[in-house]
């Protein structure tokens, strides 16, 4: 239905379509206005978050394909997620001025992010952050991230050719997949450009 509504609005006049945009919207979609796809307002980052990276090309490309994806293509939206952990993993890393082995599994890259900016719930961080609630959160973040991978990994997300169909993947799975990643990237990606963050106190 909505690859229909998106040829019919093609060549139409704002005044005529003003108020089905508008329905669109409080029904959680929204217009591209550069390709006229109809799709989901998915999860997108604060500015802010992004504004001081050297690139965030990768990021906002997953955050791309993954607005495509989550109606139409449940298993690219669960790649998807996937790689956007990954890319942020890297940027976060690179960013902080570590080396980033490409060989290594994504456990050990999230490990080392999270400590990187002082994340890890194993760390001594003082205030919140060091708090034993924020370190169950902080623990809880991390075991998001790996679920998404490893989802990914099972073979319900794109990425890995499947054996066969992928029985029982749906849209639900696409947001919750979608979602635990952009909960995870989103920690470490405001945490990042946080001028407060208590990782700057020990930067040299």
């Amino acid at each position: 239905m909505l690859r229909v509504f998106e040829r019919l609005l093609d060549g139409f006049d704002e005044q005529y379509t003003r108020k089905f945009r508008h329905s669109l919207r409080r029904d959680g979609y929204t217009i591209d206005e550069d390709t006229g796809h109809i799709t989901p307002l998915g999860p997108r980052f604060a500015t802010a978050a992004l504004a001081d990276l050297k690139d965030p090309t990768a990021i906002q490309e997953q955050l791309d394909r993954i607005q495509r994806a989550m109606v139409d293509d449940p298993a690219l939206a669960v790649g998807s997620a996937k790689e956007l952990i990954e890319s942020t993993v890297k940027v976060v890393l690179t960013e902080r001025g570590s080396s980033v082995d490409d060989k290594a599994d994504l456990p050990v890259l999230v490990r080392n992010a999270q400590r990187a900016l002082g994340l890890h719930p194993s760390g001594t961080t003082p205030g919140p952050d060091g708090s034993d609630a924020v370190k169950r959160i902080l623990g809880a973040a991390s075991s998001l991230a790996l679920g998404v991978a490893e989802l990914r990994n099972r073979g319900f997300g794109t990425g890995h050719g499947p054996t066969g169909a992928r029985i029982g993947l749906r849209a639900r799975h696409a947001h919750l997949a979608v979602n635990a990643a952009f909960t995870w990237c989103q920690l470490m990606l405001d945490t990042l450009a946080d001028p407060e963050a208590p990782w700057r106190k020990h930067t040299p």
